[in-house]
Protein backbone atom coordinates (compact mmCIF):
# COMPACT_ATOMS: atom_id res chain seq x y z
CA UNK A 1 0.00 0.00 0.00
CA UNK A 2 2.21 2.55 0.75
CA UNK A 3 4.26 2.87 -2.47
CA UNK A 4 1.01 3.05 -4.24
CA UNK A 5 0.48 5.52 -1.78
CA UNK A 6 3.85 7.36 -2.62
CA UNK A 7 2.71 7.03 -6.01
CA UNK A 8 -0.65 9.37 -5.81
CA UNK A 9 0.71 11.76 -3.84
CA UNK A 10 3.53 12.22 -6.63
CA UNK A 11 1.15 12.84 -9.37
CA UNK A 12 -0.76 14.91 -6.92
CA UNK A 13 2.25 17.20 -6.81
CA UNK A 14 2.89 17.32 -10.38
CA UNK A 15 -0.73 18.17 -11.20
CA UNK A 16 -0.17 21.27 -8.46
CA UNK A 17 3.00 22.06 -9.84
CA UNK A 18 1.39 22.43 -13.48
CA UNK A 19 -1.32 24.27 -12.15
CA UNK A 20 1.11 26.50 -10.40
CA UNK A 21 3.17 27.01 -13.77
CA UNK A 22 -0.18 27.87 -16.02
CA UNK A 23 -1.60 30.66 -13.00
CA UNK A 24 2.18 32.07 -13.30
CA UNK A 25 2.36 32.18 -17.36
CA UNK A 26 -1.13 34.10 -17.51
CA UNK A 27 -0.18 36.49 -14.58
CA UNK A 28 3.03 36.93 -16.24
CA UNK A 29 1.44 37.22 -19.60
CA UNK A 30 -0.87 40.04 -17.52
CA UNK A 31 1.61 41.96 -16.53
CA UNK A 32 4.69 41.82 -19.17
CA UNK A 33 3.70 44.40 -22.34
CA UNK A 34 3.21 42.67 -25.71
CA UNK A 35 5.63 43.38 -28.63
CA UNK A 36 7.19 46.96 -28.58
CA UNK A 37 6.64 49.61 -26.27
CA UNK A 38 3.89 52.71 -27.46
CA UNK A 39 5.70 54.99 -29.22
CA UNK A 40 6.81 58.58 -27.65
CA UNK A 41 8.48 61.12 -28.54
CA UNK A 42 8.51 63.99 -31.00
CA UNK A 43 8.10 63.58 -35.08
CA UNK A 44 8.78 66.21 -37.66
CA UNK A 45 6.05 66.46 -40.67
CA UNK A 46 6.83 68.48 -43.53
CA UNK A 47 3.85 68.83 -45.93
CA UNK A 48 3.46 71.81 -48.34
CA UNK A 49 2.48 75.22 -49.29
CA UNK A 50 -0.06 76.59 -46.71
CA UNK A 51 -3.74 76.37 -48.24
CA UNK A 52 -2.38 73.43 -50.81
CA UNK A 53 -3.26 69.41 -50.40
CA UNK A 54 0.01 68.48 -48.42
CA UNK A 55 -0.57 70.82 -46.31
CA UNK A 56 -4.69 69.97 -45.53
CA UNK A 57 -3.91 66.27 -45.16
CA UNK A 58 -1.39 66.70 -42.40
CA UNK A 59 -3.64 69.03 -40.17
CA UNK A 60 -6.03 66.01 -40.41
CA UNK A 61 -3.61 63.66 -39.98
CA UNK A 62 -2.08 64.95 -37.01
CA UNK A 63 -5.06 65.05 -35.51
CA UNK A 64 -6.12 61.36 -36.06
CA UNK A 65 -2.02 60.65 -34.65
CA UNK A 66 -2.90 62.29 -31.39
CA UNK A 67 -5.73 60.12 -30.88
CA UNK A 68 -3.93 57.13 -32.00
CA UNK A 69 -0.25 57.90 -30.29
CA UNK A 70 -1.31 60.13 -27.80
CA UNK A 71 2.52 59.78 -26.38
CA UNK A 72 3.82 61.18 -29.84
CA UNK A 73 4.37 65.13 -30.26
CA UNK A 74 4.02 65.83 -34.43
CA UNK A 75 4.99 68.87 -35.63
CA UNK A 76 4.12 70.19 -39.09
CA UNK A 77 6.59 72.19 -41.19
CA UNK A 78 5.23 73.84 -44.38
CA UNK A 79 7.32 73.29 -47.26
CA UNK A 80 7.17 74.33 -51.09
CA UNK A 81 6.73 70.84 -52.13
CA UNK A 82 7.98 67.56 -53.13
CA UNK A 83 11.17 68.37 -53.64
CA UNK A 84 11.90 70.31 -50.48
CA UNK A 85 10.22 67.60 -48.60
CA UNK A 86 12.72 64.76 -49.59
CA UNK A 87 15.50 66.78 -49.30
CA UNK A 88 14.62 67.35 -45.41
CA UNK A 89 13.48 64.18 -44.62
CA UNK A 90 17.10 63.23 -46.56
CA UNK A 91 18.45 65.55 -44.27
CA UNK A 92 17.08 64.64 -40.67
CA UNK A 93 15.14 67.97 -40.62
CA UNK A 94 12.14 66.12 -40.99
CA UNK A 95 11.14 62.40 -39.97
CA UNK A 96 8.36 61.77 -42.69
CA UNK A 97 6.96 63.76 -45.90
CA UNK A 98 4.86 63.38 -49.00
CA UNK A 99 6.08 63.29 -52.56
CA UNK A 100 5.56 62.85 -56.15
CA UNK A 101 7.20 59.69 -57.22
CA UNK A 102 8.34 61.35 -60.29
CA UNK A 103 10.50 64.12 -57.45
CA UNK A 104 11.58 60.49 -55.58
CA UNK A 105 12.76 59.19 -58.75
CA UNK A 106 14.37 62.62 -59.90
CA UNK A 107 16.09 62.77 -56.28
CA UNK A 108 17.55 59.38 -56.61
CA UNK A 109 18.95 59.23 -59.99
CA UNK A 110 19.98 62.91 -59.05
CA UNK A 111 21.96 60.60 -55.91
CA UNK A 112 20.99 63.77 -53.98
CA UNK A 113 22.14 63.70 -50.28
CA UNK A 114 20.96 60.99 -48.47
CA UNK A 115 18.63 59.22 -51.02
CA UNK A 116 20.26 56.33 -50.52
CA UNK A 117 18.32 56.70 -46.72
CA UNK A 118 15.01 56.89 -48.14
CA UNK A 119 12.10 54.71 -47.68
CA UNK A 120 8.48 54.05 -48.41
CA UNK A 121 5.70 53.65 -46.23
CA UNK A 122 2.56 54.39 -48.17
CA UNK A 123 1.70 54.96 -51.57
CA UNK A 124 -1.23 57.28 -51.06
CA UNK A 125 -3.17 58.93 -54.04
CA UNK A 126 -2.98 60.62 -57.10
CA UNK A 127 -1.88 64.46 -58.24
CA UNK A 128 -3.34 65.64 -61.17
CA UNK A 129 -1.74 68.60 -62.86
CA UNK A 130 -4.09 71.48 -63.63
CA UNK A 131 -3.49 74.01 -66.06
CA UNK A 132 -5.93 77.07 -64.88
CA UNK A 133 -6.63 80.02 -67.55
CA UNK A 134 -8.87 83.12 -67.42
CA UNK A 135 -12.31 81.01 -69.32
CA UNK A 136 -11.94 83.85 -72.15
CA UNK A 137 -8.40 83.08 -72.32
CA UNK A 138 -6.92 81.75 -75.87
CA UNK A 139 -4.63 79.73 -74.33
CA UNK A 140 -5.91 75.82 -75.20
CA UNK A 141 -2.91 74.29 -74.76
CA UNK A 142 0.34 73.84 -73.52
CA UNK A 143 2.13 75.40 -76.87
CA UNK A 144 -0.14 78.32 -75.95
CA UNK A 145 1.81 79.94 -73.40
CA UNK A 146 4.85 81.14 -75.18
CA UNK A 147 5.52 84.37 -74.10
CA UNK A 148 3.00 84.63 -71.51
CA UNK A 149 3.47 85.05 -67.85
CA UNK A 150 2.99 81.71 -66.14
CA UNK A 151 3.03 80.40 -62.44
CA UNK A 152 5.18 77.06 -62.59
CA UNK A 153 5.37 76.62 -58.45
CA UNK A 154 7.91 77.23 -56.35
CA UNK A 155 11.76 76.27 -56.99
CA UNK A 156 11.22 73.29 -54.15
CA UNK A 157 8.25 71.86 -55.72
CA UNK A 158 7.07 68.98 -57.82
CA UNK A 159 5.02 71.51 -59.22
CA UNK A 160 7.98 72.98 -60.90
CA UNK A 161 9.16 70.01 -61.80
CA UNK A 162 6.36 69.07 -63.82
CA UNK A 163 5.66 72.17 -65.19
CA UNK A 164 9.16 72.47 -66.74
CA UNK A 165 8.97 69.03 -67.96
CA UNK A 166 5.22 69.97 -69.33
CA UNK A 167 6.51 73.11 -71.75
CA UNK A 168 10.04 71.01 -72.69
CA UNK A 169 7.38 68.05 -74.20
CA UNK A 170 5.18 71.18 -75.60
CA UNK A 171 8.52 72.68 -77.69
CA UNK A 172 9.06 75.58 -75.34
CA UNK A 173 11.83 76.40 -73.34
CA UNK A 174 10.61 76.81 -69.68
CA UNK A 175 13.35 79.74 -69.06
CA UNK A 176 12.75 81.97 -72.39
CA UNK A 177 9.69 81.08 -74.06
CA UNK A 178 7.75 81.77 -71.05
CA UNK A 179 7.76 84.58 -68.25
CA UNK A 180 7.49 82.05 -65.26
CA UNK A 181 6.83 83.35 -61.64
CA UNK A 182 8.18 81.25 -58.90
CA UNK A 183 5.04 81.01 -56.88
CA UNK A 184 2.66 78.92 -54.85
CA UNK A 185 -1.19 77.66 -55.13
CA UNK A 186 -1.20 79.74 -51.84
CA UNK A 187 -0.80 82.91 -54.15
CA UNK A 188 -1.60 81.76 -57.92
CA UNK A 189 -5.21 82.51 -57.49
CA UNK A 190 -5.22 85.78 -56.76
CA UNK A 191 -2.48 86.94 -59.39
CA UNK A 192 -4.71 85.16 -61.70
CA UNK A 193 -7.58 87.52 -60.87
CA UNK A 194 -5.83 90.75 -61.09
CA UNK A 195 -3.92 89.92 -64.36
CA UNK A 196 -0.52 89.44 -63.01
CA UNK A 197 -0.77 86.06 -64.44
CA UNK A 198 -2.08 84.22 -67.62
CA UNK A 199 -1.48 80.79 -66.39
CA UNK A 200 -0.85 78.69 -63.87
CA UNK A 201 0.13 75.31 -63.45
CA UNK A 202 -0.61 72.99 -60.27
CA UNK A 203 0.00 69.36 -59.47
CA UNK A 204 -2.29 67.82 -56.64
CA UNK A 205 -5.58 66.04 -55.61
CA UNK A 206 -9.22 66.64 -56.82
CA UNK A 207 -10.69 68.77 -55.86
CA UNK A 208 -7.87 71.64 -54.32
CA UNK A 209 -9.70 74.07 -52.04
CA UNK A 210 -7.79 77.02 -53.93
CA UNK A 211 -8.94 76.15 -57.32
CA UNK A 212 -12.67 75.57 -56.00
CA UNK A 213 -12.35 78.46 -54.22
CA UNK A 214 -10.84 80.40 -57.56
CA UNK A 215 -14.10 78.84 -59.65
CA UNK A 216 -16.19 80.21 -57.31
CA UNK A 217 -15.82 83.87 -57.78
CA UNK A 218 -14.22 84.25 -60.79
CA UNK A 219 -14.70 82.26 -64.38
CA UNK A 220 -11.57 80.07 -64.54
CA UNK A 221 -11.02 76.76 -66.82
CA UNK A 222 -8.76 73.85 -67.62
CA UNK A 223 -6.41 73.38 -70.17
CA UNK A 224 -6.81 69.74 -71.61
CA UNK A 225 -3.48 68.17 -71.60
CA UNK A 226 -4.01 65.64 -74.57
CA UNK A 227 -2.41 62.46 -75.37
CA UNK A 228 0.14 63.18 -77.63
CA UNK A 229 1.35 65.80 -75.35
CA UNK A 230 1.76 63.14 -72.53
CA UNK A 231 3.50 60.36 -74.73
CA UNK A 232 6.12 63.37 -75.52
CA UNK A 233 6.47 63.84 -72.06
CA UNK A 234 7.00 60.45 -71.14
CA UNK A 235 9.87 59.93 -74.03
CA UNK A 236 12.18 61.91 -71.98
CA UNK A 237 12.77 58.21 -70.26
CA UNK A 238 13.81 58.32 -66.46
CA UNK A 239 11.49 59.41 -64.08
CA UNK A 240 8.77 60.31 -66.41
CA UNK A 241 8.13 56.89 -66.65
CA UNK A 242 5.72 57.77 -63.32
CA UNK A 243 3.37 59.91 -65.52
CA UNK A 244 0.34 58.55 -67.16
CA UNK A 245 -2.90 59.58 -68.75
CA UNK A 246 -5.91 60.70 -66.88
CA UNK A 247 -8.91 62.61 -66.49
CA UNK A 248 -10.14 65.29 -64.50
CA UNK A 249 -13.78 64.28 -63.98
CA UNK A 250 -16.27 66.93 -64.96
CA UNK A 251 -17.90 67.10 -61.45
CA UNK A 252 -14.41 67.81 -59.87
CA UNK A 253 -14.95 72.15 -60.37
CA UNK A 254 -18.12 72.01 -61.68
CA UNK A 255 -18.18 75.66 -62.02
CA UNK A 256 -14.69 75.41 -64.33
CA UNK A 257 -15.37 72.53 -66.34
CA UNK A 258 -18.70 73.26 -66.75
CA UNK A 259 -19.94 69.51 -66.89
CA UNK A 260 -16.49 68.58 -69.79
CA UNK A 261 -14.43 65.90 -68.41
CA UNK A 262 -10.27 67.18 -68.88
CA UNK A 263 -7.27 65.01 -70.02
CA UNK A 264 -4.76 65.18 -68.16
CA UNK A 265 -1.38 64.10 -66.46
CA UNK A 266 -1.27 62.33 -63.13
CA UNK A 267 1.27 61.18 -61.10
CA UNK A 268 1.29 58.78 -57.30
CA UNK A 269 2.20 60.77 -53.95
CA UNK A 270 3.82 58.39 -51.50
CA UNK A 271 4.36 58.36 -47.73
CA UNK A 272 8.35 58.72 -46.90
CA UNK A 273 10.85 58.54 -44.16
CA UNK A 274 14.24 57.55 -43.48
CA UNK A 275 16.29 54.20 -42.48
CA UNK A 276 17.00 56.31 -39.37
CA UNK A 277 13.32 56.16 -37.64
CA UNK A 278 12.28 53.78 -35.30
CA UNK A 279 10.26 50.94 -36.51
CA UNK A 280 7.57 50.42 -34.16
CA UNK A 281 7.14 54.65 -34.79
CA UNK A 282 6.72 53.98 -38.50
CA UNK A 283 4.77 50.58 -38.33
CA UNK A 284 2.43 52.27 -35.65
CA UNK A 285 2.74 55.84 -38.11
CA UNK A 286 1.53 53.68 -41.11
CA UNK A 287 -1.51 51.86 -39.65
CA UNK A 288 -3.25 55.46 -38.51
CA UNK A 289 -2.31 56.46 -42.16
CA UNK A 290 -4.38 53.56 -43.48
CA UNK A 291 -7.10 53.41 -40.55
CA UNK A 292 -7.64 57.44 -40.62
CA UNK A 293 -8.24 57.23 -44.43
CA UNK A 294 -11.94 57.62 -43.89
CA UNK A 295 -12.09 60.28 -41.33
CA UNK A 296 -9.52 62.41 -42.82
CA UNK A 297 -11.48 61.96 -46.16
CA UNK A 298 -14.90 63.99 -45.13
CA UNK A 299 -11.99 67.06 -45.33
CA UNK A 300 -9.58 66.20 -47.98
CA UNK A 301 -11.49 63.90 -50.25
CA UNK A 302 -8.14 62.71 -51.60
CA UNK A 303 -7.33 60.84 -48.84
CA UNK A 304 -10.58 58.29 -49.94
CA UNK A 305 -8.05 57.32 -52.40
CA UNK A 306 -5.48 55.69 -49.98
CA UNK A 307 -6.12 52.29 -50.49
CA UNK A 308 -4.69 49.04 -48.22
CA UNK A 309 -4.44 46.97 -51.67
CA UNK A 310 -2.35 49.30 -53.13
CA UNK A 311 -0.64 51.02 -50.38
CA UNK A 312 2.46 48.59 -50.37
CA UNK A 313 3.68 49.61 -53.59
CA UNK A 314 5.98 52.70 -52.75
CA UNK A 315 8.35 52.36 -56.28
CA UNK A 316 11.04 53.66 -56.40
CA UNK A 317 11.37 53.26 -52.90
CA UNK A 318 12.09 50.35 -50.88
CA UNK A 319 9.65 49.96 -47.95
CA UNK A 320 10.27 50.62 -44.40
CA UNK A 321 10.83 47.84 -42.39
CA UNK A 322 8.16 49.75 -39.78
CA UNK A 323 5.84 49.83 -43.33
CA UNK A 324 6.33 45.92 -44.33
CA UNK A 325 5.47 44.84 -40.09
CA UNK A 326 2.48 46.84 -40.39
CA UNK A 327 1.08 45.15 -43.63
CA UNK A 328 2.25 41.12 -42.99
CA UNK A 329 0.02 42.33 -39.53
CA UNK A 330 -3.52 42.90 -41.83
CA UNK A 331 -2.22 40.23 -44.63
CA UNK A 332 -5.47 38.21 -44.46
Amino acid sequence: MLPALSRIGRRRSLRAGAALAVVLGLLLWWLLPLGDPAPTGTLSFSTGVPSGVYQRYGERLKGALAKDLPDVSINLQTSEGSQQNLARVAAGEADFTIATTDAVATYLRARKPGYQRLRGCVRLYDDYIQLVVKRDSDIDSVADLRSRKVAVGQPGSGVKLVADRLMTAAGLDPVHDVTPLPVGIDTMPELLEDGTLDAFFWSGGLPTAAVTDLSERFPIRLVPLEEPLIKQLQAAGGSTRYYRSAVIPADAYRNAQQGQAVPTVAVANVLVTTDRTDAAMTEAFTRTVIDSRDRIGHAVHSAQLVDLRTAIYTDPLPLHEGAKRYYRSVKP
